[in-house]
Order: C-alpha cells, then sequence, then structure tokens
C-alpha cells in the first residue's frame, strides 16, 4: 500500500470512564490488517472523483466545496474552508460520499486511519451513518479540537474513546481507531494509545460514507457539524 509522505458531542461521562492511556504503540496491536480502502487524496485541483488506491475501486464522489489539489507542506491534499459547523442552510457541496457497502463494519475488526491538520475546534471529519441511523454507525469528530472515535452497534452498544490532548495545533496527525470485538482502541501517531474495553455490537447501514460531515441534516433538528481544515489520506481496514 503506498501512502503519501505526508495519513463532543456529548458524551457520557461513563462511555469515557474505561478509556486507559497507555504509550508506545505497536502496530503487532493491530487486529484489522486486511486494505479495504486507500484514499490517499491527492488529486489535481478540481477533481471530482475521490481515487481508491487499494486496487478495489471504492472511489467517491466530491462535493464542489472541497479544494483538491491543495499543496501543503510537501503534500497533496483536500482542504475545506471555515464555516459555521451548525448554521443553515445545508451545505451538502462540503462532503466526500463514498457509497459501497463493503465500508461496513459489521461484526468484524475493524479500522480507520487518517491524517488530517486544522487550527479548528469543531467538525465531524468521517463517518458511516449518523445516531438515528438503522443498523448502527461509526464516526470520528473533533469538539474542542479533542479527538473522538464513537462505534455504535445496531442494538444501541456503544464505545467512544477521547484523546485527553486537543489536536488542532495546526501540524499533521495520523489518528487509528481499531474496534475489535472486545476492545475500542486509538492511537495517536504511532505514540499514544487509549484503550476501551467492550462490544460495540454489528454495525452495518445503507447510508453513504461521507467525509467533511454529515449527509443527513437539516441545521435546524440536526446539525452538519462541517469539518474546517486539511486532510491527507485515510485508509480502512479489516479483519
Amino acid at each position: 500500500m503506498r501512502r503519501n509522505s505526508r495519513v463532543i458531542g456529548v458524551l457520557g461521562a461513563a462511555v469515557l470512564a474505561g478509556a486507559t492511556l497507555l504509550v508506545t504503540a505497536s502496530p503487532a496491536d493491530a487486529a484489522a490488517t486486511t486494505l479495504v480502502a486507500s484514499w490517499q487524496m491527492n488529486e489535481a485541483p478540481g477533481a471530482r472523483v475521490m481515487a481508491d488506491s487499494s486496487g478495489h475501486g471504492i472511489t467517491g464522489a466530491i462535493g464542489s466545496a472541497v479544494a483538491t489539489g491543495v499543496q501543503t507542506s510537501g503534500t497533496i491534499d483536500y482542504q475545506w474552508g471555515s464555516v459555521n459547523p451548525t448554521a443553515p442552510p445545508p451545505k451538502p457541496e462540503r462532503l466526500v460520499q463514498v457509497n459501497n457497502s463493503a465500508l461496513n463494519p459489521g461484526t468484524r475488526d475493524y479500522a480507520v486511519t487518517i491524517r488530517y491538520r486544522t487550527t479548528h475546534s469543531y467538525g465531524n471529519m468521517i463517518q458511516k451513518g449518523q445516531n438515528a441511523t438503522a443498523g448502527g454507525y461509526f464516526k470520528f469528530e473533533q469538539p474542542n479540537g479533542f479527538i473522538t472515535c464513537l462505534f455504535k452497534g445496531a442494538t444501541g452498544q456503544q464505545r467512544a474513546i477521547v484523546s485527553k490532548i486537543a489536536l488542532n495545533d495546526g501540524a499533521f496527525h495520523t489518528v487509528r481507531c481499531e474496534r475489535t470485538t472486545s476492545q475500542l482502541t486509538m492511537t495517536i501517531d504511532s505514540r499514544t494509545k487509549y484503550t476501551l474495553t467492550g462490544p460495540t455490537g454489528n454495525i452495518s447501514n445503507t447510508t453513504p460514507l461521507t467525509i467533511g460531515g454529515k449527509l443527513n441534516c437539516d441545521q435546524i433538528k440536526v446539525t452538519c457539524d462541517y469539518f474546517a481544515g486539511t486532510i491527507d489520506w485515510i485508509t480502512i481496514e479489516s479483519s
């Protein structure tokens, strides 16, 4: 797999209480090691198709408000400008959408890794489904700059980890979140690891995976939580 040289909402205290800080994360800990999709996000300016370099052909549709081909510190990235993330009207043009059932975690070990940078303190970066979605969902969001990784199964089983450090410092960070049958693990910059034990159930829905915010939102009853910043690449892996 080639990679570029560059990868709250309110959560109950009980969900977060089990998160344990460890250090010196080891790749050997990973259970989800089969590549499902690899989006290098290095298309030329004006591109409207997000290519998949995994060989599986899981491409995405890039919204017209997403800037592509942006050169950032020697990398080529996608960039989202700053907007009020919850102000009407909805702006679906800010989303990248990927509609493929292979992206459903199901009951498999499943990992999402993202390399991004931002100076903002809000926004959903990637998700498949939303809180009311039949079949469960997962998402990465960054309220107040602290990244949250959440997996919620179809029957309501849920685990979420929030980083203990804010990552909206303008530097690139690589965050991997892996769900197994018994725990959720977040690894930041290959150094810091948080773990939370417990199952998340079966996650399988018909909603497209979105990058940059929510798809099913009206900014009145359901906010869209648009992301502002730069994303370098994203990979999805499973067992």
